[in-house]
């Protein structure tokens, strides 16, 4: 199912998208494959991260372009998706020359969804090869697949009242034609509002009844039943067909990152590893101001996690938004 917002990642241009999916053991991973090098940017605002190669992201650092981003459940098992994904890129001759061989420039960052399934399924080498071999730059699948097939929202009461969630994905165009496109895997620790109403549609289940628990507002009461455990994240990656530098393309991931703000109650939180990826593209040589692309990328961040818990699907005996909402 669709929800109603509209627009894909790959509507960006340049960009293809591949999942993997275990539907058994209820994990899975997702790779955007650039078609031609690109700037890259991150900003971090979880305290529970799992990441691999994001330092080399930030302005100071020497390498100015990747070639691809990982976005794995399976907890740190999980970033071994990365080395399959290196390695079907070194054999399509993709890589940062370093005169002896190519080496791949691969940031990643995973999710927690040990507790969902089978904890021992993890994604590794071979999944993350075969997500490059499924990668399209049209139409992909959202909701249950690739990192977010066991992803989750609402855990303040533990996995028993939590939400299914999943990959989401949005695209918001400019008025001169720049294109600001996300892709969201959400396993948030808090609820997901609709940021136009600030209506709840996912997350904990109220254990004493019927309806929402309310995050935010259990967390100013008593905390004796709750459950504050390191197992989530929103990882997002915002794309721009602009051309931006490398400390403009930071900024941007900076700005995006105000989507999972809107979006996410509470964001941020010690408990969750949230991190966003940027890329600028390059494809055409549109030119915006950085704001005004940061603006609509927090708005497509947004978009991609409605879409992501619209999307949805009940599993492992959590139910999602749709079954909620019936």
């Amino acid at each position: 199912m669709r929800s109603n917002f509209t627009g894909l990642l790959t509507d960006v241009g340049g960009l293809r998208v591949g999942h993997v999916t275990d539907n058994v053991g209820l994990t899975g991973c997702t790779v955007v494959i650039c078609d031609a090098a690109m700037t890259g940017g991150v900003d971090v605002r979880g305290s529970a991260t799992g990441t691999r190669e994001i330092e080399l992201l930030r302005p100071t650092h020497l390498i100015q372009h990747i070639h691809a981003i990982v976005i794995a459940g399976g907890s740190a098992y999980g970033l071994a998706a990365g080395s399959g994904v290196m390695r079907y890129l070194e054999e399509h001759g993709r890589g940062y020359n370093v005169r002896v061989a190519r080496v791949p420039i691969v940031p990643a960052a995973i999710l927690f969804d040990l507790a969902l399934g089978d904890p021992t399924a993890r994604p590794d080498a071979e999944m993350g090869y075969r997500a490059c071999s499924n990668a399209t730059n049209g139409e992909f699948p959202r909701g249950n697949v690739g990192a977010g097939t066991g992803a989750t929202v609402g855990k303040v009461y533990g996995m028993a009242y939590a939400m299914k969630a999943g990959i989401g994905t949005a695209c918001v165009t400019l008025h001169n034609g720049a294109k600001v496109g996300a892709l969201v895997a959400v396993n948030a620790f808090g609820d997901v509002r609709d940021p136009e109403t600030g209506k709840l549609i996912a997350g904990a289940r109220n254990p004493q009844g019927s309806g929402f628990a309310d995050t935010e507002k259990v967390l100013r009461g008593d905390l004796s039943d709750t459950v504050c455990a390191f197992t989530n994240t929103v990882i997002a990656l915002v794309a721009t067909n602009a051309r931006l530098t490398k400390e403009e393309t930071n900024k941007l991931a900076q700005m995006a990152n105000n989507g999972i703000a809107r979006t996410v109650a509470p964001a941020h939180t010690t408990v969750d590893g949230d991190v966003v990826f940027a890329l600028s593209t390059a494809e055409t040589d549109l030119i915006a101001p950085v704001s005004a692309i940061g603006s609509a990328a927090a708005q497509a961040v947004a978009h991609a996690i409605m879409d992501a818990v619209m999307s949805a699907e009940s599993a492992g005996g959590i139910p999602a938004a749709r079954d909620f909402h019936a």
